[in-house]
């Protein structure tokens, strides 16, 4: 992580102004919308060494939501989504994983997004990586064969680069686990009708909201555990509803680091291609050597992490 290139006044808050402060914030990140009063808090201090203006994170969200919208405007065949995830900005913080786990309203034991941190190197050198990872969304999706001789149609690959469940084909223990064996990034997760609520008085609000995944709304009731989508398997799908809406998946716009990146690799100017042609010798796609064709790309500025990177 990197430190202050030197420490800027103290700004000395009343308690009022803290709670009212705090307030603040949090209504501003709950909505999405940026964060003033943090910028005039700490306005006359200098930005930490080697971060990115606070102005730059935050037309930075504004312009890849852009390019989003003006993706929708050609043909689904003509756009390419993305990510790319700037490890040195990952602070492990998990406000990604929290943000999935309420847009895709997830129940126990499923996740579509996680960050483990790697260990590298050997002690007195040793490192530690946050790695944050969902479904890849490989070109070659080897998760999609192991499915379909099993159930067929019950994994596609959408034009866009999507791989894609349908959730009224993909059931059962054996097509899940079959699928799950296949892919090299345990990015599928079993949903088998679970609540967090169970056995408590009620049912709570949370849990009874409906889901959006692939364009489509699903409800899952209890005591319904056969029903779509519990009984199979379910996995990122870049917040595919929020796409279609113009929106930046609900990862991209939580990160409190802003090493989220995403975008249409068909638009030679979106700000995902900017980045990666400015981090050329910096990329690593977590084993593409295994022939998967991963549409997740890691910046990192350690070259023998990503040489090491292909188990």
């Amino acid at each position: 992580m990197d430190t202050m290139a030197e420490e800027g006044p103290v700004v000395t808050l009343a308690r009022r102004e803290l709670f009212e402060l705090g307030a603040a914030v949090g209504l501003a990140l709950i909505a999405g919308a940026p964060q003033p009063a943090i910028a005039s808090a700490t306005a006359s201090g200098p930005e930490p060494s080697g971060s990115m203006p606070k102005s730059q994170a935050q037309d930075d969200l504004l312009r890849m939501q852009g390019e989003i919208r003006g993706a929708l405007k050609k043909p689904v065949e003509e756009r390419s989504w993305i990510m790319v995830v700037d490890g040195r900005k990952c602070v492990g913080c998990q406000a990604c994983v929290v943000a999935c786990v309420a847009e895709n309203v997830l129940p126990p034991g499923v996740t579509y997004r996680s960050v483990p941190e790697i260990e590298y190197g050997t002690y007195p050198e040793g490192r530690r990586y946050p790695m944050p990872t969902q479904c890849m969304q490989c070109d070659k999706p080897p998760c999609m064969a192991a499915a379909n001789a099993i159930a067929p149609g019950s994994i596609a690959k959408r034009a866009d680069g999507i791989v894609a469940i349908d959730y009224t084909r993909f059931r059962g223990r054996a097509v899940f686990e079959a699928a799950a064996k296949a892919c090299p990034y345990r990015a599928l997760y079993y949903d088998d009708g679970a609540f967090y609520t169970k056995d408590t008085p009620a049912l709570q609000p949370y849990e009874k909201t409906v889901s959006h995944d692939y364009n489509r709304q699903w409800l899952r009731e209890p005591g319904q555990a056969s029903d779509p989508p519990a009984g199979g398997g379910r996995k990122c799908h870049f917040c595919l509803h929020r796409l279609n809406a113009g929106l930046l998946p609900a990862c991209v716009s939580t990160c409190i680091g802003r090493a989220l990146y995403f975008g249409d690799k068909n638009d030679p100017q979106s700000l995902v291609n900017e980045v990666l042609a400015a981090n050329k010798g910096k990329i690593l796609r977590i084993r593409e050597n295994q022939g998967t064709e991963p549409r997740v790309y890691y910046l990192t500025d350690d070259p023998e992490f990503i040489a090491g990177f292909h188990g």
